[in-house]
């Protein structure tokens, strides 16, 4: 993972200015997977022809591997959609319920609980998008998903999945608890109290998000850890997993983790892309791109990008709810307890 100083550093923070907005189109020398915006040949077939498994798990696999596939060929269709805004894009939330209620208020949202469900009232024409990592380290993983799922349903936002919310579906598909990293155990002890038809229904929400969104004809794309311009509208499995987790040069770091690559320094297109996934400790403008991911749950802030008006509206955190292996510095309340 990068270090947060020197990532702020080299990427610099002048925001670009105005370009020429225009759909994204494919290169010449694009590969077929990359081009195709519903390349599904590229999905694992759910078991070999030669292999013969018994009938019943036969049926149990291609049922799970059908649902799976047709939520995200579903979702991956509207993806590249005629929508135009205005949008407010969130960066990663992080069960970090409180932050984004006073986020959401100050961009002019109100929100009630009626009836234990949230009521949601948008300002006139805008539209919430959340960039992924909604769920695990915070303290309200389950809230914070009932309170995004309600708003997608009734059409009043737009959500891609983080690499977190992945592991989270994982985790409660799954009865082994063994080797759940702390920060997914602390979403699954918070998912206990809550039924088990919640606890399916947020499973299966998160498996049928659209791995990013290219959203005002083409001008603005939303995906958890950023895309190339020549992924922009793919479904292939090559760009859902550079949209989830980003690109890395193969090493580790001394924490374990591995080291991410700035992909944005080298980005060169028209779209603006909104991504998050790298705490940086204040938004990050490179190449018409900006990372608004401020480490809300590390004692950062909360942070929303105002499209197409390219404004920046952040909240501060309230409490540090998980210390960061790398040491990320709190907000300036936090720090001065």
């Amino acid at each position: 993972m990068l270090d947060y100083q020197a990532y702020t550093i080299a990427a610099g923070r002048t925001e670009p200015g105005a370009r020429e907005r225009r759909r994204p189109h494919l290169h010449s020398n694009q590969t077929t997977s990359d081009s195709n915006v519903l390349n599904w040949k590229a999905m694992p077939h759910p078991l070999p022809k030669k292999h013969k498994p018994s009938a019943h798990s036969d049926n149990r696999r291609r049922k799970k591997f059908d649902r799976k596939k047709l939520d995200r060929k579903l979702a991956e269709e509207m993806a590249f959609c005629d929508a135009k805004g205005p949008f407010d894009v969130i960066g990663d939330v992080h069960g970090c319920l409180h932050e984004l209620l006073e986020l959401m208020a100050a961009l002019g949202y109100e929100v009630n609980w009626k009836s234990g469900d949230f009521a949601v009232t948008p300002p006139k024409h805008r539209k919430l998008a959340f960039a992924g990592d909604l769920a695990n380290r915070g303290p309200a993983t389950p809230d914070v998903l009932r309170l995004v799922m309600k708003m997608v349903r009734a059409g009043q936002a737009y959500c891609v999945p983080g690499n977190q919310d992945v592991k989270l579906a994982r985790a409660l598909r799954s009865r082994a608890r063994g080797r759940v990293v702390p920060g997914v155990m602390r979403s699954l002890e918070q998912f206990a109290g809550e039924p088990a038809e919640f606890r399916a229904e947020v499973a299966k929400f998160l498996d049928g998000l659209a791995s990013h969104y290219v959203l005002d004809d083409g001008n603005l794309v939303i995906a958890h850890a950023g895309l190339q311009e020549r992924m922009h509208g793919s479904g292939s499995a090559k760009a859902r997993k550079f949209a989830l987790s980003g690109q890395n040069n193969g090493k580790l770091d001394k924490f374990g983790s591995p080291v991410r690559v700035n992909w944005a320094a080298s980005y060169r297109g028209d779209a603006l892309v909104v991504y998050g996934h790298t705490p940086v400790i204040e938004p990050v403008w490179l190449n018409n791109t900006v990372n608004i991911d401020t480490g809300c749950v590390y004692g950062g802030h909360l942070t929303a990008l105002r499209y197409p008006e390219r404004e920046i509206l952040s909240v501060p955190a309230k409490a540090v709810y998980s210390p960061s292996r790398k040491r990320f510095p709190p907000n300036a309340a936090l720090a001065s307890e």
